[in-house]
């Protein structure tokens, strides 16, 4: 394999930040939507900490997601 150009590069640290920051907004969106009983409805104790848990859980798992989908499409277009 031949080595990376420095335009090669550029375009592969400009996707690896598009990937962390739009899976960063992605989560943070899927944390808040199923986690606003808890701030709505004033849930307290085991509910407000399942459901916190469960928001935290989802976004993490979308988080992880995203990234790897982005940098793999990303990878499989320069093939």
């Amino acid at each position: 394999m031949a080595p990376r150009s420095e335009s090669e590069r550029d375009a592969m640290t400009v996707e690896i930040g598009f990937a962390f920051f739009s899976a960063l907004f992605l989560a943070g969106c899927a944390a808040l939507l199923p986690a606003s009983p808890i701030w709505f409805l004033g849930l307290e104790g085991t509910a407000a900490r399942a459901v916190g848990l469960s928001a935290a859980t989802g976004a993490g798992a979308l988080w992880i997601w995203r990234v790897a989908r982005v940098l793999l499409r990303f990878d499989s277009r320069r093939a």
